[in-house]
């Protein structure tokens, strides 16, 4: 792993107390702990799914990306074999998630159903994605490596993504969700309407834009065909957000191409606006 062995400056803002329920392990992370999993490279999920009487199997699929089907203490996990390999790992601890969680029933889980972050907390397949999350990028083992980041750089998510086997987007979200960083991770399409993950960190008035503006980066990537750039790129807080006096602010921009119609940035919040 190649990220910087330095302090964040953000570490200081809202640290978080030992007795934090958040530092609990999830019950997705209790299997790993349980199954004395230590490094990234030992989460097997195939072997996690034996563990708890559930076997994969891999097969084409047209109208659905993963099914399981259980009776009593036994189950088998189906996954689109014609998936990418980081979305057929996530399909398994999908599917795992719902035999953890909502074992007896059967659920057909589309490409619309698994990762999508637009679903409530307590809709089933949003429950399964957590759990997914939490297997594949263990709090436990994901937190010392982005203790370690002095901010997020998409080099360094995708080098973590790597270490994981996990796609950048569920990386980026994960960095998102864990409240280190002050960014907000946002996704933009030509078909699909505009969905984000802020960081607890963010203020709730740092109220993001219901357009992509022309000026920015992630416009560029979508409607013109723009290559990618490796650093991040300062752009106006105004191009991306709208509350009053948002134009006073400037943030970091880094944008990449998920798709042929899709788009993910991740914006850095500058110290300063979270006070």
């Amino acid at each position: 792993m190649g990220v910087t062995d330095q302090i964040s400056p953000y570490s200081r803002i809202s640290p978080r107390p030992a007795n934090d329920p958040l530092n609990e392990p999830t019950a997705a992370e209790r299997i790993l702990l349980n199954l004395g999993v230590t490094k990234p490279s030992e989460i097997d999920l195939e072997a996690v799914a034996y563990s708890l009487g559930a076997i994969v199997k891999f097969r084409p699929m047209d109208r659905c990306e993963a099914t399981i089907v259980g009776n009593g203490r036994r189950a088998v996990i189906a996954v689109n074999s014609g998936s990418i390999p980081v979305r057929r790992r996530f399909s398994i601890g999908h599917e795992i998630g719902h035999w953890h969680l909502h074992r007896n029933r059967l659920l057909l889980c589309t490409s619309k159903d698994i990762g999508n972050s637009r679903l409530g907390r307590l809709d089933p397949e949003r429950q399964a994605d957590d759990f997914a999350s939490d297997l594949i990028l263990p709090d436990y083992l994901f937190r010392p490596i982005i203790s370690k980041m002095p901010r997020v750089l998409l080099s360094n998510v995708r080098e973590i993504a790597g270490d994981f086997h996990a796609s950048i987007t569920a990386t980026a979200l994960k960095m998102a969700k864990s409240g280190r960083f002050p960014i907000i991770v946002v996704k933009d399409g030509s078909s699909e309407p505009r969905w984000s993950m802020p960081s607890p960190l963010l203020p709730r008035w740092w109220k993001l834009r219901q357009d992509l503006d022309p000026k920015t980066f992630a416009y560029g990537l979508l409607h013109r065909g723009a290559s990618e750039e490796t650093w991040p790129r300062t752009i106006g807080a105004d191009a991306w957000f709208d509350f009053r006096g948002c134009d006073r602010y400037e943030v970091k921009e880094q944008s990449f191409s998920t798709g042929p119609d899709e788009v993910m940035t991740i914006l850095t919040i500058p110290e300063r606006a979270l006070v």
